[in-house]
C-alpha cells in the first residue's frame, strides 16, 4: 500500500495559503513553489541511506555522516520545472531527466511529447516533481517509464492532489510513497483540483 505523506510544517502550509491566492503574481508563484519543493523535499529524503564519516574541524576530528545514495530527479514538464531549482539548491549532485507530459483535455489522458531518460540507469533513488496530482494519469505514466529504464526505488513531491489521483497512483504503483502539502477535496468535471490553485503551469509562467 503506497504510503502518503501530507506535510504539517507550519511554514509549508503558510506559503501553501498564499500559493492558493488567486492575487498572487507569478514571479510571487514562482518563489513560492521553489521554496515549498525544498521543504517537501527535506521530508521525502529523510531516509536516504548515509555512511559514517569522520572529518577535522579547526578544534579536532568530529563524527559525522555522509550520503552515499546516488539522486535522480524528474521535474514533469511544464509545471514540474517550478519545483527543480529549489530541490537542486537541497540536492545540488543530482541527476535530472526531463518528461514532457500534457493532459488531453477531452479525454484527460496523459500525452508524452518529451523523452529525455537514459537507456539504463544506476541510480538508488528518483524523485518524481509533480506540482498537481489530479486524475494521476500524468504519475503513472511517468513512474511506468522510470520502472523501464531499471529504476526501482521512486518517490512522488507535489504540492496539492486530489483523492482520485492519490487513488490512482496508489493500486498503479503501491511501492511508490507521496509527499504532498495539502490532499484536497476532489476533481471538478474538467478534472481540475478543487479547491486546488488553478493551472501551476500557466501561473508560474504568467500565460
Amino acid at each position: 500500500m503506497t504510503s502518503l505523506h501530507v506535510s504539517q510544517h507550519p511554514l509549508v502550509q503558510h506559503k501553501l495559503t498564499l500559493l492558493r491566492d488567486k492575487n498572487t503574481d507569478h514571479r510571487s508563484f514562482r518563489e513560492l513553489m521553489r521554496e515549498l519543493a525544498i521543504l517537501l523535499c527535506y521530508e521525502a529524503t529523510q531516509d536516504i541511506h548515509v555512511e559514517p564519516k569522520i572529518v577535522e574541524t579547526p578544534m579536532g576530528s568530529a563524527s559525522g555522516y555522509k550520503a552515499e545514495e546516488t539522486i535522480g530527479v524528474v521535474p514533469v514538464l511544464r509545471a514540474g520545472l517550478g519545483m527543480l531549482e529549489g530541490v537542486m539548491q537541497l540536492l545540488p549532485n543530482v541527476q535530472v531527466w526531463h518528461i514532457g507530459l500534457y493532459r488531453d483535455e477531452k479525454t484527460l489522458l496523459p500525452v508524452q511529447y518529451y523523452n529525455r531518460l537514459p537507456e539504463k540507469t544506476s541510480i538508488q533513488i528518483c524523485i518524481i516533481l509533480d506540482p498537481m496530482l489530479a486524475t494521476g494519469g500524468s504519475a503513472v505514466a511517468t513512474i511506468d517509464l522510470l520502472k523501464n529504464v531499471g529504476v526501482d526505488r521512486i518517490k512522488y513531491v507535489g504540492l496539492i492532489a486530489a483523492p482520485e489521483g492519490v487513488d490512482r497512483l496508489s493500486q498503479a504503483h503501491p511501492d511508490v510513497p507521496i509527499y504532498l502539502a495539502s490532499l484536497d477535496e476532489r476533481l471538478n468535471e474538467v478534472g481540475f483540483i478543487v479547491p486546488g490553485l488553478g493551472d501551476a503551469g500557466d501561473r508560474q509562467f504568467g500565460t
